[in-house]
């Protein structure tokens, strides 16, 4: 999830909420947009109107939750055409505050509309009550704080025993924004706090919550040394303040097999603990260790993080798609099939397996990449809303796919390294598995000795795209390959050819 695209869903007056957030001018988007993205209506009933500003034709649809039907509220049009058009929400009076969420749908995206009549009451929750309540609501929770993101807006992460929740952004004692530090707060501190809940995304979230009490942790973690450690292991000391009776260690379970406790030492309230990491022969991992203490009633907790750098894992699409989630690093080569982003290099990335979701390469503008292009990535594994891409990528090597025609590509030299993409219609079929076959285009034809599902494609992995893609004569046929020349040693006679051929695309005759 991009944060920086984030604004939030309520604040906490009438007054604030007609007024246009500091970052919601990021959101903005050029096929829709609305005079606000958020609606009050009086508590005694009524109706609030906006103004929405469309390229094209729009639909209107409210969000519907298992608690909430939205019912109680009307929108004067479901659908619009591209102009200016008032839109108007309305609802009867009610005596419990309440909020709803509309989506405006444009030329494929989306606007988020806001709702929110009276003011909602506060509930006293748990993590799990928080993410199991409705959007909107404003909930009163308590838990340690696990993890700071930004020290600015206030964006961090409140645990308890039943889960983890994202805080994004936090009033100052005087219900202002963009002054987090002023709190004193830090990770391993309990904290109280109150607010609505969002969900963006797949992110459930507490946004622009008051603090209502901070207890401060009797434990916490100073400074670290090596907390990146090399592929070949070491050494991590972590240097901790700790004001309760003693300080244990916590190692999480999937980090017991390579790392270990060598020393604690304790003078007063300052801890220094001494951790061993084995030598890792797989690809990059990390852990979060866990330190406590104890005031004889209650239990402190801090933390921290360890990474160790790991083998790059030299992979297929389809082997990537099928690991986990995390921060090892992927080799992967393949053909770029479509630029969905010319300026980030958000791309589409098939090799003989399949095909991923590349996002961004970084410094793409300057590496001069086209589609058609045969590149080779290291990258992690990440995921957007459960749908698998490749995250950080960065370009280790391209071989540069040129476009010709048929014509062209028999004049040229006979060359291992040079890749052509040529377009041509099948005339006949020599070998089906293999995908050996002959394309013509306008007065050349020329003989493509293997047609392969894409790629890296080895061994059987060559056979059958053909029979796979219900390819046959006739069919218009994109192919990527080298030009070399056959000699038949019997005959002396000699072919031109393109020869291992990597399917791009087809369109049918019919």
């Amino acid at each position: 999830m991009k944060l920086k695209y984030l604004f939030p869903l309520f604040i906490a007056t009438i007054a604030l909420m007609t007024s246009c957030d500091d970052k919601e001018a990021v959101t903005l988007l050029k096929e829709i947009q609305v005079s606000s993205s958020y609606v009050a209506i009086p508590e005694g009933g009524g109706s609030t109107t906006i103004t929405v500003t469309a390229q094209d034709s729009w639909t209107a649809k409210k969000v519907i939750t298992e608690k909430d039907s939205v019912k109680w509220l009307t929108i004067s049009s479901a659908t619009g055409s591209a102009g200016e058009t008032e839109l108007t929400f309305s609802a009867p009076s009610t005596i419990d505050g309440r909020a709803a969420e509309v989506l405006l749908n444009c030329g494929g995206n989306t606007q988020r509309i806001n709702i929110i009549q009276g003011l909602l009451g506060v509930t006293e929750a748990t993590v799990a009550d928080v993410i199991g309540g409705p959007d909107g609501k404003t909930f009163r929770v308590t838990g340690v704080c696990t993890a700071i993101s930004n020290t600015v807006y206030g964006n961090w992460y409140l645990t308890d025993e039943t889960g983890s929740l994202y805080i994004y952004g936090t009033l100052d004692a005087n219900n202002e924004e963009k002054n987090f530090l002023s709190l004193g707060l830090e990770m391993g501190d309990e904290v109280t706090v109150e607010g609505p809940k969002l969900t963006y995304g797949s992110v459930i979230e507490l946004v622009k919550v008051r603090v209502i009490n901070i207890n401060k942790s009797l434990v916490k973690v100073d400074s670290v040394e090596n907390e990146v450690l090399p592929l070949e292991g070491g050494e991590f000391t972590a240097y901790l303040t700790c004001k309760g009776q003693g300080v244990s260690v916590e190692i999480p379970e999937d980090a017991e097999s390579w790392l270990s406790i060598s020393s604690i030492q304790q003078a007063g309230t300052n801890a220094v603990v001494k951790f061993k990491a084995a030598a890792n022969t797989g690809g990059d991992r990390n852990t979060t260790i866990i330190f406590r203490t104890t005031d004889g009633s209650k239990e402190y907790t801090t933390e921290t993080t360890l990474s160790q750098k790991g083998a790059i894992v030299k992979a297929t699409v389809a082997e990537f798609l099928a690991a986990a989630v995390g921060n090892t690093q992927y080799r992967l080569t393949g053909v770029i099939t479509s630029i969905a982003h010319a300026t980030y290099g958000n791309l589409y990335l098939r090799d003989f397996s399949g095909e991923a979701y590349v996002y961004g390469i970084q410094d793409f503008q300057s590496k001069g990449l086209k589609v058609g292009d045969i590149i080779t990535i290291v990258g992690r594994r990440a995921a957007y809303n459960g749908n698998p891409q490749v995250g950080g990528a960065v370009l280790e090597s391209v071989i540069p796919v040129t476009a010709v025609t048929i014509a062209e590509v028999l004049t040229k030299p006979d060359s291992s390294k040079d890749y052509y993409m040529v377009t041509g219609a099948i005339t006949s079929i020599a070998n089906q598995d293999y995908g050996n076959l002959y394309l013509k285009d306008g007065g050349s034809e020329i003989y493509v000795y293997g047609c392969y599902p894409g790629y890296g494609a080895t061994g059987d992995f060559r056979k059958g795209l053909l029979a796979a893609k219900g390819i046959i004569v006739g069919d218009k046929l994109t192919v990527i390959g080298t030009k070399t020349t056959y000699t038949n040693s019997t005959t002396g006679i000699s072919t031109i050819q393109l020869a291992n051929g990597i399917y791009f695309s087809h369109e049918s005759a019919e």
